[in-house]
């Protein structure tokens, strides 16, 4: 563990041991994402490709065996709460407190007996940027529970009871990538995942060995996918691939794209996000296969074109993460785009080294121009997936 590490751990410990009046069993970590290419082709069985940020959730936990689950946050400004495990429900809390009380309640109605425990968390994940922060939330927790009750769980599988608490309990729809990511990549890796059977591939990705950097720009727009836009987005991928007669979209080739579309009629709505998801597909196969050749440089315009569909054809994007993109490619960055789910958050930016300072600054002072808040921007660095840290 590094020395950053060590401290961070130290210091959720000694607040838990404030908090509860005794030390926790161990300490977790699980890291947000970004997604470099793969947006909303997680619901439709697709292919999507995240790394995981050094930026992480971190919980100190105590096991209970009297039906006791109490939770507490560094990030939050309220009390301890204390929850009856045999009282948890779907639609039951609003609050933060659903993430982690959501995966308890995932995990006990999968048949796995978890009594209870003591809980105390503090993240780095910028919360509403779209590099989920509450996947991290999920993860880390699951992660915990699955050491100290012993249940045997692999990461993707905790990955999917994490996705059923936020589906169910919290009712948010989305899809597997951000707790599969948060669970289960690899330090200097993207993870290249099939959202259908799960089947996953580490792909190498160390842009600053080639003189790269990818930087992730938060534009403060933040977005919520309980919302009802998401939610619309999916029910329309759904109708097309009804109306296609397959299972999911992710089940129509790129090269039968044009004739599928001539299919859909005057569904002008249902043609555009089928459109979307289609190619989109087809861009993180070409991201896959360039990282493989070696030839980093060259996603940069697949990453502007996953842009212009999202903004254009799917229509998640903002004049905020447009701004981004604009000015980043004038600016003279190789590519760019929004990353998650959209209506805010962040965009990830391709750039040479040599560059960034240039490009940043470009950014920076185009929302001033604009009157926008100011942004933030950070170095996406591959890390480590969840963890042990104590």
């Amino acid at each position: 563990m590094s020395e950053s590490s060590e401290a961070v751990a130290r210091s959720v410990a000694e607040r838990f041991e404030r908090l509860y009046g005794a030390a926790p069993d161990g300490v977790w970590a699980a890291p947000g994402r970004v997604n470099l290419i793969g947006e909303h082709t997680d619901y439709n069985d697709g292919f999507v490709m995240p790394f995981a940020l050094p930026h992480t959730a971190v919980a100190a936990v105590a096991r209970r065996d009297d039906g006791v689950l109490r939770l507490h946050s560094a990030d939050v400004d309220d009390p301890v709460a204390e929850l009856a495990v045999d009282a948890l429900a779907p639609g039951s809390d609003r609050r933060w407190t659903a993430y982690p009380a959501g995966v308890v309640w995932a995990l006990r109605e999968a048949g796995h007996a978890v009594t209870g425990a003591d809980v105390h968390l503090a993240s780095t994940v910028p919360a509403g940027a779209g590099l989920s922060s509450s996947a991290a939330l999920e993860v880390v927790v699951a992660l915990a529970l699955n050491d100290l009750f012993g249940l045997g769980l692999r990461g993707w599988q905790l990955a999917r009871l994490c996705q059923r608490a936020e589906n169910v309990y919290v009712g948010a729809p989305v899809g597997i990538m951000d707790q599969t990511a948060s669970a289960c990549c690899e330090e200097g890796h993207a993870l290249f995942l099939d959202t259908r059977d799960l089947s996953q591939r580490q792909i190498p990705f160390d842009l600053a060995a080639e003189g790269m950097r990818l930087l992730v720009v938060d534009t403060r727009v933040e977005h919520s996918h309980s919302g009802g836009e998401y939610g619309k987005r999916r029910a329309g991928c759904e109708k097309g691939a009804a109306l296609l007669g397959v299972d999911a979209l992710r089940d129509v080739p790129y090269a039968e794209l044009e004739a599928a579309l001539a299919r859909l009629g005057d569904e002008e709505e249902v043609r555009r996000l089928v459109r979307h998801v289609i190619t989109e597909d087809e861009r993180v196969e070409r991201v896959v296969a360039f990282l493989q050749a070696g030839d980093a440089r060259a996603i940069g315009p697949v990453l502007a074109e996953g842009h212009a569909s999202l903004r254009d054809d799917f229509r998640v994007s903002c004049p905020e993460l447009d701004l981004v993109v604009d000015t980043a490619l004038g600016a003279g960055a190789l590519g760019a785009r929004m990353t998650g789910g959209g209506f805010g958050g962040s965009a990830v930016v391709l750039a040479e080294e040599a560059d960034v300072p240039v490009i940043t600054k470009a950014v920076e002072e185009a929302f001033a121009a604009a009157g926008f808040r100011a942004p933030r921007t950070f170095e996406a660095v591959p890390s480590a997936g969840a963890r042990r840290l104590r």
